[in-house]
């Protein structure tokens, strides 16, 4: 049980933390939401609920998702952001890889209770 609180614990604040800075981006409704569904089931695993369908759902669309929008030159985005040095959104390619890999997070991150939920 320790486990779980500090892990969705951690997890809580780190999505808390990618809402807040979403609010900045050109489309902030969607992100914002989609960081809070996270936190949301980061609070049930804190407290050992783990809801079968809806993360499994949850999963599902995240992975579903990333691949969707999963765009070209992932190596070149690697790149620009290094020399870059600052997060500020140069391309829209940029804005595709940083959500694209927001949503593998999310699927990551929640993949402990899914497994919990079908345990």
């Amino acid at each position: 049980m320790k486990f779980n609180k500090f892990y969705f614990g951690l997890w809580l604040i780190l999505f808390a933390l990618f809402a807040y800075w979403q609010f900045n981006d050109p489309d902030p409704e969607i992100w914002v939401s989609i960081y809070a569904a996270a936190m949301i089931f980061c609070l049930f695993g804190i407290r050992g609920i783990f809801p079968k369908i809806p993360l499994t759902v949850v999963v599902i669309l995240c992975v579903f998702g990333a691949i969707y929008i999963f765009p070209g030159g992932v190596g070149d985005w690697i790149a620009d952001e290094w020399v870059q040095k600052d997060l500020t959104m140069k391309t829209p390619q940029m804005e595709e890889n940083r959500e694209t890999f927001g949503l593998l997070t999310i699927a990551l991150a929640l993949s402990p209770a899914l497994y919990k939920a079908w345990k």
